[in-house]
């Protein structure tokens, strides 16, 4: 059986709501959408295979709605029933062996229009994730956005999203990416080399009639 990695995070209990201070977006007191803090949260993790070379995380809600025709639309409410994707809030490789935490804010300390960095940093490599596809007709937003960006579902959405953190030991110093990569990008490379993985939880709405 495989070993698992115990994942923490301070700020919400595993299963609880997401504090708006780590989201993309939060509820305003008038109208339907504010920027919130969209701060990286404190993760940290445990229990690791004596042979593990690198460590990987990766953050998704799979509750994202697979059409996007009546997403944010007034007037309109997206079915609980209709068929949901993956969207990625987080993409980091190559986090070297040494390291079992990142601070709070390391890997995003705000909104940044037009996206942050790709690439190497201190604590690992950086990958897309997928704001850059949701903002790329966005002449104010569209970029590449590397690294952490949280919660912003769709604020006339009927259920609650769920966000899954998610930590990886690898048998591989690095997974050997190209420069431009992704959630899917790293998830196949993974493939075979997962020692352990572990897993925190948070769940967040833009509705104020779903909370």
């Amino acid at each position: 059986m495989k070993q698992s990695l115990i994942v923490s995070i301070n700020s919400w209990e595993n299963g609880e709501k997401i504090p708006s201070k780590y989201a993309f977006g939060k509820i305003p007191e008038t109208g339907h959408f504010e920027l919130g803090g969209n701060i990286s949260p404190c993760i940290s993790w445990d229990n690791v295979p004596e042979e593990t070379k690198s460590f990987a995380i990766i953050c998704h809600d799979p509750d994202v709605p697979s059409v996007g025709d009546d997403v944010n639309q007034e007037g309109k409410v997206i079915p609980s029933d209709l068929p949901r994707v993956d969207f990625y809030h987080w993409v980091l490789a190559d986090i070297p062996k040494h390291i079992k935490s990142l601070a709070e804010g390391e890997a995003s300390s705000g909104v940044t229009a037009k996206g942050k960095a790709r690439g190497k940093k201190e604590y690992g490599l950086a990958g897309l994730n997928n704001y850059t596809q949701w903002f790329k007709d966005d002449p104010d937003m569209g970029g590449d956005y590397a690294d952490y960006d949280g919660p912003c579902p769709p604020w006339n959405d009927s259920i609650v999203h769920h966000y899954h953190f998610t930590v990886y030991a690898l048998d591989k110093a690095s997974l050997e990416l190209n420069e431009i990569f992704d959630a899917s990008d790293v998830l196949n490379a993974m493939n075979g080399h997962i020692l352990a993985e572990g897993s925190w939880m948070g769940t967040y709405s833009m509705n104020p009639e779903v909370q």
